[in-house]
């Protein structure tokens, strides 16, 4: 993705936080004229909110169900006022926030006979996971590697946010998918 379209972006997720705080001097920037086919294309989308490094929000969709353009407006919204571990942002916090935006691409199912498979198949750092089993389902973005860099240890942590055992990863009826993400700040 083009740096233009990527300042735009981060441009777009602050500027609507800062109108919905009733934020003043954060105008909305320019589209860029020639990107409108890009950012009218449907992506799934992550806006994940800190302050001084810790995490303030994360809320995204990982299908693709809105153009990049919404679902980056949508999401940093979420983020700021939605994410169910925090408080709605304030707007004392707000001169304070860093944005990240998390550009997926469409997951995919990952094959594997076996544990050892599955995790000699997983890229840290690369991979973003999707475990799901009945009705559990979570997600960690490829950058949650930077903590939980042991792939047993990861597969663990994303099963007790699924509300599953935290070995329920190496049970039967377990579906994995992965997908990439193009990360910006």
């Amino acid at each position: 993705m083009e740096k233009k379209i990527k300042d735009y972006l981060l441009g777009l997720a602050r500027a609507t936080i800062a109108e919905a705080l009733s934020i003043e001097g954060q105008d909305f920037p320019k589209k860029p004229a020639a990107e409108a086919v890009a950012l009218s294309e449907k992506r799934g989308v992550f806006v994940t909110l800190e302050i001084f490094g810790q995490l303030r929000g994360c809320i995204g969709n990982i299908s693709p169900v809105y153009p990049l353009e919404e679902a980056v407006r949508r999401n940093a919204l979420n983020a700021a006022f939605d994410d169910p571990r925090f408080m709605p942002l304030a707007g004392e916090e707000f001169k304070d926030v860093e944005i990240e935006i998390s550009v997926l691409t469409v997951p995919k199912k990952l094959k594997y006979g076996s544990v050892e498979e599955l995790l000699k198949k997983l890229q840290p750092l690369k991979d973003g996971v999707i475990l799901k089993k009945g009705y559990h389902e979570a997600t960690y973005l490829p950058q949650v590697w930077e903590d939980l860099s042991d792939k047993e240890a990861f597969l663990s942590s994303l099963c007790t946010k699924a509300g599953m055992r935290s070995d329920g990863w190496r049970g039967s009826g377990v579906e994995v998918f992965t997908y990439q993400a193009e990360v910006f700040k």
